[in-house]
């Protein structure tokens, strides 16, 4: 496994892989994978090209390496260009390139069984009245 990775050498190959590809895309993974819990992609987008509704069960990001996206949820949309790190949320969404982008995907994968699932944080229940003075002695 290599130790150190030029990211920016990727994202160029990867938007020429994506000139060549039928669906204006590729991908590479750089770490991890389907077996880990971290895995990282760098992706190549040509404009118009797009990653079709998804809805995201995991932690991730995508960090704008090169161009111009927009991220939908529904029917709000974010625009984020190179040097702008979407967090992606738990609901349906897609991505849309404005441009020839290129993409940093980071996923981390959610324990998946009820079991595995971590425990809510405790958070002290927020009043809903004005507390009470204590009684005069």
């Amino acid at each position: 496994m290599k130790r150190k990775i030029s990211i920016e050498a990727l994202a160029r190959q990867q938007i020429k892989a994506a000139q060549r590809a039928g669906g204006r895309r590729a991908a590479e993974t750089v770490f991890g994978g389907h077996e880990k819990v971290l895995r990282q992609t760098v992706m190549g987008l040509l404009k118009d090209a797009e990653i079709g509704e998804r809805e995201n069960l995991d932690e991730a990001t995508i960090y704008v390496l090169e161009g111009r996206v927009q991220l939908w949820v529904g029917d709000d949309c974010w625009e984020a260009r190179q040097g702008s790190l979407l967090v992606l949320p738990q609901a349906r969404h897609r991505l849309v390139a404005i441009m020839d982008s290129a993409l940093l995907i980071t996923v981390a994968k959610l324990p998946t069984g009820p079991d595995e699932r971590p425990a809510p944080a405790d958070v002290p229940a927020i009043p809903t009245s004005a507390p009470q003075e204590p009684p005069a002695p």
